[in-house]
């Protein structure tokens, strides 16, 4: 071998080398959540998974007592595309100063598979927590789904499909499947709407090659599951949101009056996607706990 090659060899080596270091010192780190005492943590377990993969949710819980706890089911945004869950752990002091466990669920990307994956992992961590909730002493009547953005998506759908099993290929056997409550933060309620009405990238690319059929973009929309049998749900979406339209919400609010459905939805004036002031989701926050709380099976 020539020198010139050797040096030029040793180059594109050194050059990766490089790149795979700043790739490294940039990795973002996370705050772990900060735990009330008594509370325990089970991270990274595993609750789905193929041949070559799994997906994971961190478990915050109660001390044991006597009756089982409330658990809130949460699911990040991202648009299908991005986010972890642990961007979410330092979110949770609100529930566990209720004495709620939380499972923070993480589910395939865009990148990973395409639609409908992202709502078979969020229904199959659903199932999980009714599975396994004598194990981990959760009361399987006061489940409350949350999520912001695509993870509002998924929150309503592990909600509304209720027992409608077409997406729960992978975690099949169990039957009354029911959530207590969704709580809809600046959710996508119509996927072909956001897709086209937007121009959203992350809906296309999700829907991939079914992003012209609006049937089946139907399919994986939360919009067309709500009944008058619908659990209540709590939506929150800022009227300046340039990203998953206000209306969205507007339309989804609507249905679920119309029907009878125990709802509430605050309209956060001059609010962005999730960018909110420090008092507005102060308010906002306070708003989901007392929702919560004036649900039957909370009182």
């Amino acid at each position: 071998m020539s020198m010139k090659k050797i040096i030029l060899i040793s180059l594109l080596l050194a050059s990766s080398f490089i790149k795979a270091q700043e790739k490294t010192d940039t990795v973002k780190t996370y705050k772990p959540a900060v735990l009330p005492s008594g509370f325990t943590q089970k991270l990274d377990v595993v609750y789905t998974g193929g041949t070559d993969w799994n997906k994971k949710m961190d478990l915050y819980l109660p001390p044991a007592s006597g009756k089982p706890s409330p658990v809130i089911i949460n699911f990040h945004g991202g648009g299908w595309v991005s986010g972890v869950k642990e961007n979410q752990s330092g979110g949770f002091k609100m529930y566990f100063q209720e004495g709620y466990a939380v499972a923070n669920v993480e589910y395939r990307m865009t990148h990973e598979a395409k639609a409908p994956a992202a709502i078979e992992d969020a229904r199959c961590a659903l199932i999980y927590i009714i599975k396994n909730a004598k194990a981990l002493n959760i009361d399987v009547n006061r489940i409350v789904v949350v999520g912001g953005s695509a993870g509002g998506h998924l929150a309503m759908m592990a909600g509304l499909l209720g027992d409608d099993h077409r997406f729960d290929g992978n975690c099949p056997g169990v039957n009354k499947i029911k959530v207590a409550a969704i709580i809809d933060k600046w959710g996508i309620n119509d996927v072909w709407a956001w897709a086209y009405c937007c121009k959203s990238h992350s809906a296309q690319n999700w829907l991939d090659t079914k992003k012209k059929d609006e049937v089946y973009a139907k399919s994986v929309s939360p919009i067309s599951y709500v009944t008058k049998k619908s659990p209540p749900i709590f939506i929150v979406h800022g009227d300046a949101d340039s990203t998953v339209p206000h209306e969205q919400s507007v339309i989804l609010h609507n249905k679920l009056v119309d029907l009878g459905v125990k709802t509430e939805f605050i309209s956060v004036p001059g609010g962005g996607h999730g960018k909110f002031t420090k008092e507005q989701m102060a308010e906002v926050n306070k708003a989901i706990i007392q929702f919560i709380k004036s649900l039957d099976t909370f009182k």
